[in-house]
């Protein structure tokens, strides 16, 4: 099983509203896909002082690699992606991700 990560730092308020405005989208992705379940998303608390910077994330557990894959490649996890590079700072470079083998 893979637990897919995803944090971020939005690039002001506005941003996260946008941020948010891809949580549902990437949600129905992940409820249409076989192999995709348990999408969470809210604000990082950062309790340890790690993480201040990626102030908003979401994460999603896959059964596999394929599943995975069929989550990065549908439509509409492409569509939210690109809105959450463009409200990101530095685009691509304010989100940070991590997949977990657990």
């Amino acid at each position: 099983m893979l637990h897919h990560i995803v944090l971020m730092d939005p690039d002001g308020p506005e941003a996260l509203a946008a941020i948010k405005a891809a949580m549902p989208i990437l949600a129905a992705v992940c409820d249409a896909l076989p192999g995709a379940s348990g999408f969470t998303h809210g604000p990082n608390r950062d309790f340890e002082g790690k993480s201040a910077r990626y102030t908003y994330g979401f994460s999603v557990h896959f059964t596999d690699r394929a599943a995975h894959l069929a989550y990065e490649q549908h439509p509409d996890h492409i569509r939210a992606g690109g809105m959450l590079v463009a409200a990101c700072r530095g685009g691509h470079d304010g989100i940070f991700v991590a997949d977990l083998e657990v």
